[in-house]
């Protein structure tokens, strides 16, 4: 089924309580009008449901999607999950990789994401550009309904040709886990040095632990003179959670600077960390407050769904909102804004909004307000991405209750 055009959202919910009529035309909103009076064609009426921007999610790993099952590996260990995985993905197909990218994507498309960047492993063996093949084979199949960027992720210490052979086969941005090195420092200047011999952006992996290496500084200033519009994102970023507000503040300024987009990874990181501290166990997030405060450009991704990295999962931005808002401290509408136009500002997108001029990619769910659409992440949803339907999901529930009984049983 194609997307579907359209001209014009009728009686569309808006955060603020507003009900209107949201005009479509060449993939963005044209104008915002009250409900009822805008004359199209080519109409779907919202009936009332929260019209929400589209999910856009920067650090997902849709090659690994799926994996737990058949791999079986050890609980909460991120050094036992990256042994299990690699010694699976040995002898992995291309088209085991890509059946199982394309369920994953399908699947954040249904739920509302129109946006998302995912990491490609670099594999073992003579055919090593498996993963790369599929998913570039996959963003061509899919480029009419969602974006997709792809960044490499070679284990550490691959030959820079073979990082430069996977951007020059379709992938989009260098990419790697320098925190993994035995020079975490060296490795980020490799990977910076790599991006800008082929002039493009970058996504690393960074600090992705409590206790261990602190690289983004570095990364930050070397990518600080950057031209604009050339990403550049550092994911998970869990060791700026840890460190005093002496050592935090510089580093935050720095990635302010830099310009540097950050994305916590919630779900994954809380199941992955603090396995070693049962008693006041520490949460495995970035310093989001801080960062937020500062003016840093922060967004937030479901990362890994059911793999060696996190057995759960349901490729849901309400999911990752939910954990923001739990975990995170973060306030409702900034929760929604990390999964939403925060990814796509880390992703170089435009802003989506029910907005004149604003892209039209959108989520429309029937719930009251942010907070109601966050906790009860109803699965009936209308996706809408440049402004056509791209995904519809219906709910028929039927609950055989008594009728309610008069009075008091003690009367």
């Amino acid at each position: 089924m194609s997307p579907v055009p359209v001209s014009v959202l009728r009686h569309a919910s808006l955060p603020d309580g507003s009900l209107v009529d949201v005009l479509l035309e060449d993939g963005v909103v044209a104008d915002v009008v009250d409900a009822g009076t805008g004359r199209a064609a080519e109409a779907v009426d919202l009936e009332g449901r929260l019209l929400l921007p589209a999910g856009a999610d920067a650090h997902a790993h849709l090659d690994k999607a799926y994996t737990w099952d058949a791999i079986q590996p050890p609980f909460g260990d991120l050094v036992g999950a990256i042994d299990a995985f690699h010694s699976f993905q040995e002898n992995l197909t291309e088209e085991d990789i890509h059946g199982r990218a394309r369920r994953a994507a399908l699947r954040l498309l249904a739920n509302g994401t129109t946006a998302i960047r995912s990491h490609v492993n670099l594999l073992p063996g003579d055919s090593p550009f498996r993963g790369v093949d599929a998913l570039v084979r996959l963003r061509a199949e899919l480029r009419d309904v969602l974006d997709l960027q792809l960044v490499a992720l070679p284990p550490v210490g691959m030959d820079d040709a073979l990082v430069e052979e996977s951007l020059a086969r379709g992938l989009d941005l260098v990419g790697g886990a320098p925190h993994l090195a035995e020079d975490p420092i060296d490795e980020v200047r490799r990977m910076v040095a790599i991006a800008e011999r082929r002039g493009t952006g970058i996504d690393l992996h960074t600090d992705e632990s409590l206790d261990g290496p602190v690289t983004i500084g570095e990364f930050a200033r070397l990518v600080e003179g950057w031209e604009p519009g050339r990403l550049r994102t550092a994911g998970h970023c869990v060791r700026l959670g840890t460190l005093p507000s002496e050592e935090l503040a510089p580093l935050i300024d720095a990635v302010v600077q830099a310009r540097l987009g950050v994305v916590s990874l919630p779900i994954t990181n809380l199941y992955l960390q603090g396995w070693d501290q049962p008693v006041g166990t520490p949460r495995g997030l970035t310093a989001l407050a801080p960062l937020l405060e500062a003016g840093a450009l922060v967004s937030a991704g479901a990362d890994n769904v059911r793999d060696p990295f996190n057995p759960l999962g349901r490729s849901d931005a309400c999911e990752t909102a939910m954990l923001l808002v739990t975990a995170g401290h973060l306030d409702l509408e900034t929760a929604w804004h990390l999964v939403s136009n925060g990814g796509r500002a880390v992703m170089g997108l435009p802003r989506a909004a029910a907005e004149p001029g604003a892209a039209a990619d959108f989520v429309a769910m029937p719930a009251a307000n942010v907070g109601e659409a966050i906790a009860e992440a109803p699965a009936d949803r209308i996706v809408l991405h440049r402004g056509r339907v791209v995904a519809r999901t219906a709910v028929q529930q039927q609950i055989h209750v008594p009728v309610p009984t008069e009075g008091s049983l003690h009367a």
